[in-house]
């Protein structure tokens, strides 16, 4: 169920009402509960086994962490059951391709034969979810929800279900304990909010989509100027898509009275790697951090395993986004452009540089960084790049009303950035741009719309 239907505007629509008629709170908990369940298995009404078995398996691990004091073991346990199920669903065709590849060059004609398993949507999304909140107990950062069905709304709550923000257990289970049913100011956020993620999604990913799909699905038609206008046109659409998607999410969770975690702090704003990674998808980023990098030892054991740490991270982060070899070297490219930035951050010419300047330079970064994501393999994205270096420049393709929207949108946020769209905080102004938004999208949206490019992870 895509939020940008009409079969979720009535879900919504339903679910909100009956929502503000229940006066207990154990009775809304439950209400929501029940329709995240249902939201989810709109999509395959298999899903909510899966979902289901992640809650219970790690709500009876953390009981027995808590019963016996042997953390270490159920912690094991617990962490053993997500991978075994991320890797069986997600990994396991990447697996066997690699294997019988291997099983080839080695001269043996055997293969081993592919699974053909659906991955079904969000499983990375709620599997972190549910494995932070075993890990943040085991290391005593929150209590234990003794409450199952509080429990189960925390791991399965569907505005972030599909594809986060991934919450955490400090954050979200209080709001849960004391569950309101929201103030009118709560749903008028949550409207504009929504309006404002819809906006990105319809207007600006899916049409930038447009172009960004025509020169990667064929680079070698196309010229250097248009593979660089495609990469830039991808770089814009896979910001607002899952920008938007989050904004979306935080919006309806807002309407009911709950404050999920801002995911984007303008990214395309950062100053270097790391500045990137603390404004683009926070919520994961923060979660490789808390939970790999720094039990790693993060920087606390000398540069050289500091660097070791980040790669790993880094090296994992890319593996996470997709099984393919492509997001691996996405994720070895920017783990070595942070280790490597860590290092010569302290050089006189690195400090002296205007910080403006320093913010081009990443975003040149980010774009070609972002070829090697898009790409169907490694080997598409070497090609990608070598059609920009060898071939000549031409007329571009792409649409001129394109063209000024991505100048527009890099605009905009630097005006953003630097302060100078702090009248959009007003009421009065907020409410004008729902209303020029939502003419907008009636007027000269599609009749269809793309899914959101993180539902594949």
């Amino acid at each position: 169920m895509l939020f940008q239907t009409w079969t979720f505007l009535l879900f919504f629509t339903a679910v909100y009402l009956l929502f503000k008629a229940v006066k207990n709170g154990t009775g809304r908990q439950y209400l929501i509960l029940v329709s995240s369940f249902i939201f989810y298995g709109w999509w395959n009404p298999l899903y909510p086994l899966l979902l289901l078995w992640i809650i219970t398996a790690d709500y009876i691990l953390i009981m027995l962490m808590e019963r016996t004091g042997r953390k270490k073991l159920f912690l094991v346990l617990s962490i053993t059951d997500s991978l075994f199920l991320l890797s069986s669903f997600k990994y396991a065709g990447f697996i066997t391709y690699n294997l019988n590849e291997i099983l080839s060059l080695a001269g043996i004609s055997y293969r081993v034969p592919q699974p053909g398993i659906i991955l079904p949507v969000g499983i990375s999304f709620f599997i972190f979810i549910s494995m932070g909140y075993v890990l943040d107990y085991y290391f005593g950062r929150v209590e234990r929800e003794k409450n199952f069905g509080r429990h189960a709304l925390f791991v399965s709550f569907f505005p972030q279900l599909s594809a986060g923000p991934i919450a955490r257990a400090k954050d979200l289970i209080p709001q849960l304990r004391d569950w309101n049913r929201g103030t009118g100011e709560d749903f008028a956020e949550g409207i504009y909010i929504f309006t404002c993620g819809l906006f990105k999604k319809i207007a600006l990913a899916d049409f930038f989509a447009l172009y960004a799909d025509k020169i990667f699905g064929n680079p070698a038609q196309f010229g250097s100027t248009d593979l660089l206008l495609g990469a830039l046109a991808f770089t814009w659409q896979i910001y607002f898509d899952f920008s938007g998607y989050t904004d979306m999410a935080r919006g309806i969770a807002r309407c009911f009275g709950i404050e999920l975690m801002e995911n984007f702090r303008l990214p395309y704003m950062a100053a270097n790697t790391g500045d990137f990674w603390g404004r683009w998808h926070i919520s994961l980023s923060s979660w490789f951090r808390d939970y790999l990098y720094i039990p790693l030892g993060g920087n606390r054991k000398g540069k050289l395993k500091e660097s070791r740490n980040v790669m790993i991270t880094m090296l994992l982060s890319g593996l996470w986004h997709g099984a393919a070899w492509n997001f691996v070297l996405w994720g070895f490219i920017h783990g070595a452009l942070h280790a490597s930035g860590k290092t010569i951050s302290g050089l006189t010419v690195i400090r002296k540089t205007p910080l403006f300047i320093k913010r081009i330079i990443m975003f040149i970064i980010i774009v070609f960084t972002w070829i090697f994501f898009r790409a169907e393999s490694g080997a598409d994205a070497f090609t990608y790049l070598e059609g920009i270096l060898s071939s000549g420049l031409t007329a571009p393709s792409m649409p001129v009303i394109m063209m000024i929207m991505i100048l527009v949108c890099y605009i905009y946020g630097w005006l953003k950035e630097y302060g100078f769209m702090k009248f959009m905080e007003s009421y009065r102004a907020r409410g004008i741009a729902v209303l020029l938004m939502l003419i907008w999208i009636f007027l000269f949206a599609s009749a269809g719309s793309n899914e959101f490019i993180y539902f594949q992870f």
